[in-house]
């Protein structure tokens, strides 16, 4: 199970939002590059990015701020002798042209939510152009989608789209249950494991996450195809110590 550090960016700012609520931000830092390096330094194997005003805008608003952390974390690869440290993001990506510009400056996946959902098209495309850098991302409530910065409920069921998507091509679902975002209640892991079981791609679990117990419980279920779990106001509040919850969870993982 790896725990994957959340850096949300709005404004420049490192941030974090309850339920995706963008006047409910808490900026933990003005520098997103040494925010990088502090969780690489706790032992973070990969890092989540989410630019919060492009999901509204539905366009990058924060690309200066990506490439300060995509240069961040190549140095301390590069110093520490690591072939690569994978960042992916997630947050107004629209079309094939940003993906590839960002991808080529470093990032190893590009997170495609909305879109997914309203231009399934677009993503087939994605999938076809960048095979196997192509995540997925279904927020939820009460297992219907939720698109536009979480803003609005579709009718679409979970399962359903994520079945069609694997159809697709795309290398992974990160899946976050929109209700327990921020709120550090715990990980729905009921629903998390019952979307796993339904498809063959590694899902990735998020939202919810707030103390040891939590990341134990995911590790319990791990291999009903769970691989990951991004962590975000946990870490950054004090519940969750990334170091060693990472650790605890490659111990349970080696007990399996």
């Amino acid at each position: 199970m790896l725990l994957i550090p959340a850096i949300d960016l709005k404004d420049g700012h490192c941030v974090r939002l309850k339920q995706g609520d963008m006047d409910q931000a808490t900026v933990f830092s003005d520098d997103p590059g040494e925010m990088a390096l502090h969780w690489l330094r706790q032992g973070a194997r990969r890092l989540h990015l989410v630019d919060l005003n492009g999901a509204f805008a539905g366009k990058p608003k924060n690309e200066s701020a990506v490439k300060s952390i995509i240069k961040a974390v190549q140095w301390y690869a590069e110093e520490n002798g690591i072939e690569e440290i994978p960042i992916q993001l997630g947050g107004g990506i629209r079309d094939l042209d940003t993906i590839e510009r960002y991808l080529d400056s470093g990032l190893s996946y590009i997170i495609i939510g909305t879109a997914a959902v309203k231009s399934p098209g677009f993503l087939h495309d994605a999938c076809s152009a960048f095979p196997g850098q192509v995540i997925v991302g279904l927020d939820a409530k009460d297992g219907k989608v939720a698109t536009d910065g979480w803003s609005k409920l579709s009718g679409h069921e979970v399962i359903d789209l994520a079945k069609k998507f694997e159809g697709y091509g795309v290398e992974s679902i990160v899946y976050t249950d929109i209700g327990r975002d921020g709120m550090m209640g715990g990980v729905n892991i009921e629903a998390t494991v019952r979307l796993a079981q339904a498809v063959s791609i590694p899902v990735i679990a998020s939202g919810g996450v707030h103390v040891l117990a939590d990341v134990e419980a995911l590790c319990a279920v791990q291999d009903q195809g769970i691989e990951a779990v991004i962590c975000g106001r946990s870490i950054y509040e004090g519940t969750l110590d990334l170091l060693s919850a990472q650790e605890r969870a490659d111990q349970l993982s080696e007990l399996e």
